[in-house]
């Protein structure tokens, strides 16, 4: 016998505020517009490896986003692992107009072409063929084949508790 999934019991604030009890990486995913040739980009805390044998990982974008479906045609990302050091870098990439974001930012390209960041200060990097996708509620998941990547071995920036965190033992950083 199957039975029928529930309705939650507790406002989705309450939810949200529960899954802030667990810290995950901050990274920024960048391409270029599949139409405009223009660059994309933005922070993500939603990301996680899937398998070692192919290497593979997933990071999750809201259906809202203004990039969905740019980021739903793309061929390859890289995905920012970012470092403690670049607090400001995941505060830019949250907010405003993807062109600001990248106003004065030095870019590069990773090994098979794709727009990347040019800042050495990141943990990690990883180049990224877009390979599914999977709505789940109000996300879309992207599961992408990892074919080249970089480490260093730095502190990350976390987030935590609905804000970004440091990991040298300091108090979550206040809303400004």
């Amino acid at each position: 016998m199957t039975s029928q999934p529930q309705s939650p019991d507790f406002p989705s604030l309450y939810f949200r505020s529960a899954l802030g009890r667990f810290p995950t990486g901050v990274t920024i995913i960048t391409a270029e517009h599949p139409d405009t040739g223009l660059p994309l980009g933005l922070t993500i805390s939603s990301f996680s490896s899937v398998s070692l044998e192919p290497p593979m990982v997933l990071w999750s974008l809201v259906e809202t986003a203004v990039s969905l479906q740019a980021f739903l045609a793309l061929d390859h990302y890289v995905i920012h692992v970012l470092s403690a050091s670049q607090i400001d870098l995941a505060r830019r990439f949250a907010k405003g107009p993807h062109a600001e974001r990248f106003a004065g930012q030095a870019l590069e390209r990773a090994p098979n072409g794709t727009l990347m960041l040019a800042d050495n200060r990141c943990a990690a990097w990883f180049e990224c063929h877009n390979t599914q996708h999977h709505q789940a509620g109000d996300h879309t998941i992207f599961v992408g084949r990892v074919e080249h990547c970089q480490r260093q071995l730095l502190s990350p920036l976390i987030y935590h508790a609905g804000d970004f965190d440091l990991t040298q033992g300091s108090e979550p950083l206040s809303r400004n």
